[in-house]
């Protein structure tokens, strides 16, 4: 029995060694040619603009989105309450990243219905679908811009003052927005630090009235901090607000 099940694995092994053999192997190559037709050339310009476009998704989900003030807002938080690496950094830029898909989500429910999906069906050319889709994000960075901000880049741009929100470019609007959010950002860190600084006072007076210099008031206002966070649930209020000062 043995011989014969040796006999017919060599048999199988063989047999199928052929087979593989005889089936040909995809060939894989990268080159590049003279474009016989002024639509390859087309073709691959379309191309290297959709790889330079997903390489930039980062920096566009980050400046064009609700990204910068929500992971500012909680990096002050931790800033604030004292701890070093708590919440560490990657849970404060993942529910960054969840907290942003749930404030944009109506904004990119728009861009599908609106840009993608039209796109995807052949209704609409990909120029007019970009468009289209722009104006969604556009609407939602000019409703948290600044005037004050928007002037200052318009200035600095040297355009002709725009008469309305459509004549405003990409590039005066973009870094514009940023600098809003970082401004409302940076507003709710500090209220965010007033309440924290207080129990730092508190406890560095209490210490230095007993004597208690050598202890460092930090590691005693630390426990009564994460207490206070806790009994007021710092937590709901904070995303609470943050996702209300979008609307």
């Amino acid at each position: 029995m043995t011989r014969r099940a040796l006999c017919v694995v060599l048999l199988l092994s063989l047999f199928g060694g052929a087979a593989v053999d005889a089936q040909p192997l995809p060939k894989i190559s990268l080159q590049i040619e003279d474009a016989a037709q002024g639509g390859d050339a087309a073709v691959s310009l379309q191309i290297i603009f959709l790889l330079t476009i997903l390489s930039l998704a980062p920096s566009i989900l980050i400046m064009m989105t609700s990204f910068t003030r929500i992971v500012v807002v909680l990096s002050f938080l931790r800033t604030a309450i004292g701890t070093q690496q708590m919440p560490p950094n990657q849970l404060i830029i993942g529910l960054s990243l969840f907290l942003t898909f749930f404030v944009m989500a109506p904004v990119w429910e728009r861009v599908n219905d609106d840009a993608i999906q039209p796109l995807i069906e052949d209704e609409i050319p990909y120029q007019e679908a970009l468009d289209k889709g722009m104006e969604p994000i556009r609407e939602f960075m000019l409703k948290q811009t600044r005037q004050k901000d928007m002037a200052l880049f318009v200035r600095m741009a040297k355009i002709k003052q725009p008469r309305n929100h459509t004549e405003i470019p990409n590039s005066v609007l973009i870094p514009s927005f940023i600098i809003s959010e970082l401004r409302t950002a940076f507003q709710i860190g500090f209220i965010l630090f007033i309440p924290f600084l207080v129990i730092d006072l508190v406890v560095a007076s209490i210490l230095l009235s007993m004597g208690m210099m050598m202890l460092p008031p930090v590691m005693v206002s630390l426990p009564f901090k994460i207490l206070l966070f806790v009994l007021i649930d710092g937590w709901n209020l904070l995303i609470q607000s943050l996702v209300k000062s979008f609307n």
